[in-house]
């Protein structure tokens, strides 16, 4: 009888003994064109349908060819919800996504690029903990045009029978003839406290949100943070909501279930505590996450009222001169409001409000605002003290050119503006004269430009990249980061400790670089990054649709 674990002999170029039928059998689903976005792998207990997908998982071109597959996905049902799944899923596919929802929107909309083109290997959807949601999402992933995908599950499950009904599939069915192939099934794992912070840190981060989906754990027992008398937050401080963890889990869910230290996981989910939580968790979070690179200074989320969550964040702006200490936060009704950068306290509001959505917004040193909006137009905010004839003749001169050139992407220093098109290009206006480089591949997403001893302008592109360029010299030919999804937001600033360069990317990721050198430091809080920014006194500002985070760099 074979054996359940395959023998030393296997590795990973063929299937366990047992499993050649079926193997065959998916390799030629994978390259039929007209075959169904779905193939279900069938069988009895034992049949090798797990092993089977690990070994498609692990399957490549033979030695040699340099032919470029589709990413392949394996991802393990067992115990799962449909959001841990689905959180899961986004992650290595380098979308965000929020919900199921969410993630089938996100990868029927993301721009075609190696990752957006993928199988996905899902195994034990009969031992999921949400089997018939997990297979209405199947269903749903299974229309995406780029997405195929093979679920693992056994014989005469109703989640099977589910699939089965719900879309045309390909079925590969192992009949169990030859012995106990796949491993055997692990114990149910001990629940944490879903009240305690240290537990939940420390725990398995998808039987975490399991467990919070489900409510299959208990509220807490004595001696951990079960919650103070209940607050305006209704679910907040209550036995259900954990003391208000439930809450930041669920807002920064995508970036918990990631592979990190417990530090890391607690300084997310501390950044994602609203101010209705139990008093008790903020300190105890920071103490755990007193290894991790960042502090956090202070966070405002949708509901908080101490002070009040500022609304969502389209752009923003760090702005000097006459508005020293102030950040800009726009919206999408082209609203700009004006915070205190020391704790986000309200300081006004800009009186211009931009018609259409502000793309981005660039506070002069003269406290005048320049705002690029969704059609790639200027527009200027005066601030209150005079300017220059000859800053108000160069701001003309840009509208005049976007007026007929429209840019996507916008900054300003001193004596220049500068900005993105959709070409790839970077333009400089200054006083003496124009200046341009060709630096992306594609459109140019953001811009920044830092006022220092050697003045230069950074900017981010839809290739994923971001490059440095000292306007009237040729753009460094090595990008500064580079990555495959696309740069959504940028901005540098110089800071008591030399230039500092924020970039935030479609797939989540935020990293804070040292143009002049030294580590970089990133960032994920879990929910799309609408946009990001650097203060002068170094602070990163990260903005999304329900939250405004101040983080600090450790020394």
């Amino acid at each position: 009888m074979p054996s359940a674990t395959p023998s030393p002999a296997w590795d990973g170029r063929r299937p366990a003994t047992g499993t050649e039928p079926g193997a065959a059998a998916l390799l030629g689903w994978l390259t039929d064109p007209d075959a169904p976005r779905l193939c279900l792998v069938t069988g009895a207990p034992g049949s090798g349908k797990t092993a089977l997908l690990g070994w498609l998982a692990a399957h490549g071109p033979r030695s040699g060819r340099t032919r470029r597959r589709p990413a392949r996905v394996l991802v393990p049902l067992a115990g799962q919800s449909a959001l841990g799944a689905a959180w899961t899923v986004a992650d290595r596919l380098g979308v965000v996504a929020g919900t199921p929802g969410d993630l089938v929107d996100a990868l029927a909309t993301s721009e075609a690029r190696p990752t957006g083109r993928a199988v996905l290997l899902l195994t034990d959807l009969h031992a999921a903990a949400e089997p018939d949601a997990l297979a209405r999402l199947v269903t749903e992933l299974a229309g995406v045009g780029r997405i195929r995908l093979v679920v693992e599950a056994r014989d005469d499950t109703p989640a099977l029978a589910a699939l089965r009904a719900g879309r045309r599939a390909a079925v590969v069915d192992l009949d169990g003839d030859g012995g106990p192939l796949d491993p055997a099934e692990e114990p149910a794992r001990p629940l944490p406290d879903l009240s305690d912070p240290a537990a939940v840190c420390a725990a398995d981060p998808l039987l975490v949100t399991t467990a919070y989906v489900t409510g299959s754990a208990p509220a807490g027992v004595p001696g951990t943070l079960d919650g103070p008398e209940p607050s305006g937050r209704p679910g907040e401080t209550t036995a259900d909501g954990h003391g208000g963890l439930r809450t930041a889990w669920m807002r920064a869910g995508q970036s918990l279930c990631r592979a990190q230290p417990p530090a890391d996981r607690a300084l997310v989910l501390l950044a994602a505590l609203g101010d209705g939580a139990d008093p008790r968790l903020r300190p105890a979070l920071a103490e755990l996450a007193a290894a991790a690179p960042w502090r956090l200074r202070w966070a405002r989320h949708r509901g908080d009222l101490t002070p009040p969550w500022p609304g969502p964040v389209t752009v923003l702006g760090s702005a000097g001169g006459p508005l020293e200490g102030t950040l800009l936060v726009g919206d999408r009704t082209g609203t700009v409001r004006l915070l205190h950068e020391a704790d986000a306290t309200s300081a006004g509001r800009l009186a211009h409000t931009v018609p259409g959505r502000p793309t981005a917004l660039a506070p002069a040193p003269d406290g005048t605002v320049l705002i690029l909006d969704d059609r790639g137009r200027l527009h200027t905010v005066r601030g209150t003290a005079p300017r220059p004839p000859y800053l108000e003749r160069l701001t003309e001169a840009v509208s005049a050119t976007l007026a007929r050139h429209p840019g996507t992407a916008l900054a300003a220093i001193g004596g220049s503006v500068v900005v993105g098109d959709r070409l790839g290009s970077v333009h400089a206006f200054g006083l003496t004269g124009l200046h341009q480089a060709a630096s992306h591949s594609g459109r140019v997403t953001a811009v920044a430009a830092v006022e220092s001893e050697t003045p230069f302008v950074c900017s981010g592109g839809a290739d994923g990249t971001v490059r440095l360029w000292t306007p009237g010299r040729d753009p460094r030919p090595e990008p500064l980061a580079e990555r495959r999804s696309p740069v959504v937001s940028l901005h540098a600033a110089e800071t008591p400790n030399g230039p500092l360069v924020a970039a935030a990317w479609d797939d989540g990721l935020v990293e804070l670089h040292r143009p002049e050198g030294g580590p970089k430091l990133s960032f994920r809080p879990g929910p799309p990054v609408r946009a990001v920014a650097v203060t002068g006194s170094g602070s990163l500002l990260v903005g999304t649709d329900e939250s405004l985070l101040c983080l600090v760099a450790k020394k």
